[in-house]
């Protein structure tokens, strides 16, 4: 298809039509004029992988480690080669357009979505980001960075006012979308749901005209997150080009409207769909528009990509007796409700439907012939989905829905739809069937269940929406008379109603469920995001005795050589909707790990989560490794790493505080009335814990090898024209076994006018040394980046005239080396 000429196009295009083109036309797609050839093309998740057109029943994709593992790999190489298979991926769905990366900055352990983005430090998220963009943007993929700006929590976050200094602002939470603007040119951002300042961040002037178009330079397309639009003229006049998702709430006839009474003039209009003109072009070059049916990319490659990266994530926290690596020979217990679960990824939208997911269980099971298991504790925040413990009639796993357009007091109603699904996690929000309109219908679940194992079982039912279920007949949950709001479902969802039954091992049970969508729900949650037409969870499980899980568990580990112990969070604890309450590990785990601590003194804790975690028992055992949400592979590349297959080089790209009140935004994390004050200012993660010296559990930048480095000869000098800073050192790897090394490059100003953080990451390099060998490693750093501060006296970045250290090590807590340089005149500067 040849291109669009889009100026041509705007002389032939009616106010209508214009107008249709600056709103998506569904959930994924954006308007096509087809009178004139212009094309529809799609949008496709997100952060860590490629979902395609459909929560409900989708086709299955690759899931990549999540943000913070990407970011813990600190090897912009390997996400750039992370962006390009995700580019292969989004071709295969007929994406032309990926909602990703997320660069928002984890001001708080506790954010909902802090799996999805990199890092605490902008310069380490802003790399990343600009990495992933480059690799994606190379196969003809267009990215969309988001979320522009300050979304940083979920409690309340379409209704809730960022309040943050013009400092902070610039240095921490802008600063890595200005480094993926200079060195990777993103074709798309996507703005958040919160206000900034008192204004909504997508109808904010300064943000996206005064700062991204007019200051750095951006000529790309602007979209709403969605549901975050919230204006007519103000959203259009400010720079917002196209409203997300579709059919439009505030386009259509309401900028018409606003068009005929001159609160929006025709200028703004043509520059608005200008933009979506050019990105459907850059789809036309690359060969994806229309509505391309979705295929997979599962082959061998994939898979080797998704592995290395997994394991390259993990960062090994703590090795004592050199234990790790284990033994292949010698007898294992895995122990923990993450064994024999694959915690791929966090809920929201991040979750997919993946290829496969391998367990820890099946990677070690893999790796050594000698492996028993216990659960030890469960950690659900909402019971376990029942998938494909559910069967049909004929066996089969599974379950049938079927769908109607009439309640169930209805009789002889029409069946419109029907459908077989292996996930109980069952997300309507772009469900489509030409016989339904609106977002009012009824679903109806069919299926059996036979247990394992006589007692009483459990069984839970979240709905956004209203829903029963009914086992053999009998109501065991009502979720529909009496409501409560939850944080399912993005936050607009109720919580998990329970009911028990009894059960006998081996009988086969009938289960139903009866379903009405959103519109039936009785309940409202206040700036939580309403999506579409709702959804059910259900889970269940037998009910278990705590301790005698945990003395099942101790049993087991008194009669093995090793202990892999495989704790943490999971999708339920960590997702978009809603945020964390606290930092502990859920249930019994804490217990649990420091029984079997005391059972086997050869213990290794497999943490999984996307942000830290509080370990009362971390002197307690002698191997921490930190595994994050690893994708498609995450077993398999735990086991690697466990058993030395894999050298760990990863690195935390977030400081790990002892526990929660530590950390700088504990007082000011949440909504109250409406805001929340960004009280730490520029002083996040490392910055404030460095600066007011407080002790961590564990520092940002820090992991360990089962080799060992050393770093010297540190040089720092200007360039001829003083605009860049080589900064050279050699590194050798004084250990038995090959491995990489991050060398991390901090900066810090020795006599600033105003208060500044002890030190900041300002660049970093990882070199793979063979073991006896060193390596030169030569870094280059734009001195502008490295020296400056924002002067909110003169809105601009200052770089002061002034003498500068250059520290260099491993970690933020570590940089044995010191070099230095000086800035002969002060400057300001606008700009990328």
């Amino acid at each position: 298809m040849a291109n669009l000429d889009v100026y041509q196009l705007l002389s032939q295009l009616s106010v209508e039509e214009k107008i249709s083109l600056l709103a998506g036309i569904d959930f994924w797609h954006t308007a096509p004029i087809p009178r004139l050839g212009i094309p529809s093309i799609r949008m496709s998740d997100g952060p860590n992988g490629i979902r395609g057109t459909r929560f409900f029943n989708g086709v299955p994709a690759a899931c990549f480690p999540c943000g913070t593992a990407l970011g813990a790999t600190w090897d912009v190489g390997l996400i750039e080669a992370a962006g390009q298979l995700m580019a292969e991926e989004a071709r295969a769905k007929g994406a032309a357009v990926v909602l990703g990366p997320t660069v928002n900055m984890q001001r708080s352990p506790l954010g909902g979505r802090g799996f999805e983005s990199f890092s605490e430090d902008p310069v380490l998220a802003g790399s990343m980001a600009a990495a992933e963009i480059k690799g994606m943007q190379s196969r003809g993929v267009a990215s969309t960075i988001k979320h522009f700006v300050c979304n940083d929590q979920e409690d309340e976050r379409q209704a809730v006012d960022s309040i943050i200094t013009e400092r902070a602002l610039r240095e921490i939470y802008l600063l890595p979308f200005q480094i993926a603007m200079r060195d990777a040119q993103p074709r798309a951002f996507m703005t958040a749901y919160n206000k900034v300042n008192g204004t909504h961040a997508s109808e904010d002037l300064k943000l996206l005209q005064d700062i991204l178009r007019d200051e750095w330079g951006f000529h790309g397309l602007t979209m709403s997150d969605w549901g975050g639009t919230y204006s007519v003229s103000e959203a259009v006049n400010a720079g917002l080009d196209i409203e997300m998702p579709g059919p439009s709430v505030w386009r259509g006839e309401l900028v018409k409207l606003a068009w005929k009474v001159n609160k929006i003039k025709s200028e703004t209009i043509d520059k608005r769909v200008l933009a979506v003109l050019d990105m459907i072009n850059y789809a036309i070059e690359a060969g994806i528009t229309g509505n391309a049916p979705e295929t997979t990319n599962d082959t061998p490659e994939t898979a080797k990509l998704l592995r290395d990266i997994a394991a390259s994530s993990i960062v090994l926290l703590k090795n004592e007796r050199e234990l790790l690596p284990l033994k292949t020979d010698k007898t294992v217990a895995v122990i923990g409700p993450n064994a024999k679960v694959a915690t791929y990824c966090g809920g929201g939208s991040a979750s997919l439907r993946p290829y496969y997911a391998v367990t820890p269980y099946e990677g070690i099971s893999r790796k050594s012939q000698n492996v028993e298991y216990a659960l030890g504790a469960t950690s659900h925040k909402q019971l376990p989905l029942l998938n494909t413990a559910l069967t049909l009639s004929d066996g089969q796993p599974g379950f049938k829905l079927r769908f109607y357009t009439e309640p169930p007091t209805v009789p002889n109603r029409e069946v419109v739809d029907e459908n077989v699904l292996d996930s109980s996690f069952v997300n309507l929000m772009d469900y489509k069937n030409p016989q339904i309109r609106g977002l009012l219908y009824y679903v109806e679940l069919e299926s059996t269940f036979t247990p394992e194992e006589d007692g009483v079982y459990e069984f839970g039912l979240t709905v956004n929406g209203t829903g029963k279920l009914f086992i053999d007949g009998r109501i065991v949950v009502d979720n529909a008379s009496q409501q409560r709001t939850g944080d399912s479902f993005f936050g607009s969802g109720t919580v998990e109603e329970i009911g028990s039954i009894e059960m006998k091992a081996g009988k086969t049970y009938e289960v139903g469920m009866q379903f009405g969508t959103s519109p039936t729900q009785t309940v409202v949650k206040m700036g939580a995001t309403a999506m579409a037409a709702g959804g059910f969870r259900l889970g269940g499980m037998i009910k278990t005795d705590p301790e005698n899980e945990i003395q099942k568990a101790i049993s087991l580990a008194q009669q093995v050589d090793q202990v892999v112990l495989c704790a943490g969070l999971n999708s339920d604890w960590e997702s978009e909707g809603y945020d964390r309450t606290h930092m502990d590990l859920p249930g019994n785990l804490n217990a649990l790990i420091d029984a079997v601590a005391s059972a086997n003194p050869n213990t290794v804790v497999v943490l999984q989560s996307g942000t830290p975690v509080s370990m009362p028992w971390a002197s307690k055992v002698p191997a921490i490794i930190q595994a994050w949400y690893g994708g498609n592979e995450t077993g398999n590349s735990i086991a690697d790493v466990l058993f030395g297959t894999v050298n760990p080089s990863g690195k935390l790209p977030l400081t790990f505080p002892h526990r929660n009140e530590d950390n700088p935004a504990f007082l000011n994390f949440k909504s109250e009335r409406g805001r929340v004050l960004y009280g730490e200012d520029v002083y996040v993660g490392y910055r404030y814990y460095e600066t007011c010296q407080k002790d961590v559990l564990f520092p940002f930048g820090h992991g360990l090898s089962y080799t060992t480095f050393s770093m010297s000869n540190l040089t720092a000098r200007l360039g001829d024209d003083s605009k860049n800073l080589l900064v050279i050192l050699d590194v050798t790897n004084t250990g038995p076994v090959d491995g990489a090394e991050v060398v991390q490059v901090y900066v810090r100003q020795r006599a600033p006018s105003v208060k500044r953080p002890s030190k900041e990451l300002k660049g970093f390099a990882k070199p793979f040394i063979p073991h006896g060998e060193t390596r030169q490693v030569s870094l280059t750093l734009n001195v502008k980046y490295a020296a400056s501060f924002w002067d909110e006296s003169r809105h601009a970045w200052i770089i002061e005239h002034g003498q500068y250290d250059v520290l260099v090590g491993n970690s933020s807590a570590n940089v044995p080396l010191q070099a230095s340089f000086s800035v002969a005149d002060t400057t300001w500067w606008n700009g990328v």
